[in-house]
């Protein structure tokens, strides 16, 4: 069927009240977006004013603590002026001592000036005195100090000299030593040697067994003996080359009789 009913009075042209119904229903949306805004911004401005009044509650605090320092202030400031002022007072009396005391000083002052130039007249008169006669000594001092070094060069010299020739006269006496106990070791290794070709025979060993230890323990204490005399004339040599003096000293040997 077709609608044949004019569209006045509700509608002004075909299509008019529909329009309306979709301008409806945005503005219930936008109605509904501006209803979920304003909660939102409820809900934040309750929680600002909760953080203002905190922080107003904070500040008034603050404010009473201040208030109470800025009158303990004021009180140690009057304190603080009042010492001040006497500080003050006292400083300018000081100050006046002073000055007759600066007074003094000057007089004093002008009277040393005057001493210090009647010293200085008699110091530079000294000090030409002493430039000459500083010169004469440096002269001599350089005389002097090269027949120091002079005598330094001979005395080293000596020194060396000494030194060598200690060092000769102990490896002569080590030399002579050494020469005589390896002697005697060289004649008893080969008494030594007689004695064990002679002891080769059943019989003639028990008579000789004696004699061969005795000869082998006098070889033993001549290397001994070798051996300490080589050590200590050395050590006496290290010694004469470190410096050390009075070493010149011959050593005390035990003179080992042979079996």
């Amino acid at each position: 069927e077709t609608n044949t009913l004019p569209f006045h009075p509700f509608e002004m042209q075909q299509g008019d009240i529909l329009r309306m119904e979709k301008e409806h229903q945005v503005l219930k949306e936008q109605l509904k977006e501006a209803q979920e805004k304003y909660e939102q911004l409820q809900s934040r401005s309750s929680e600002e004013i909760g953080a203002l009044e905190l922080l107003l509650k904070k500040s008034v605090e603050e404010t009473e603590v201040s208030k109470n320092e800025l009158d303990w202030l004021h009180q140690d400031l009057e304190i603080k002026v009042k010492k001040w002022q006497q500080e003050k007072k006292e400083d300018q009396e000081n100050l006046k001592a002073l000055r007759n005391t600066v007074k003094k000083h000057t007089d004093t002052n002008d009277r040393y000036s005057k001493t210090i130039d009647e010293k200085e007249k008699q110091y530079k008169v000294c000090l030409n005195t002493y430039l000459e006669t500083s010169n004469k000594f440096a002269n001599e001092k350089g005389k002097l100090e090269e027949l120091v070094r002079k005598s330094q060069d001979d005395c080293q010299g000596c020194v060396t000299r000494a030194v060598k020739a200690e060092i000769s006269v102990l490896k002569n006496w080590k030399e002579t030593e050494v020469c005589k106990l390896s002697g005697a070791a060289a004649n008893a290794e080969t008494n030594l040697k007689v004695l064990k070709s002679m002891s080769s025979s059943a019989s003639a060993a028990p008579k000789l067994k004696s004699q061969i230890d005795s000869w082998e323990i006098f070889i033993s204490n001549v290397k001994k003996q070798l051996e300490k005399v080589e050590a200590e004339y050395e050590e006496k040599i290290q010694m004469v080359k470190n410096g050390v003096q009075n070493c010149l000293t011959k050593l005390e040997t035990v003179e080992l009789s042979s079996p």
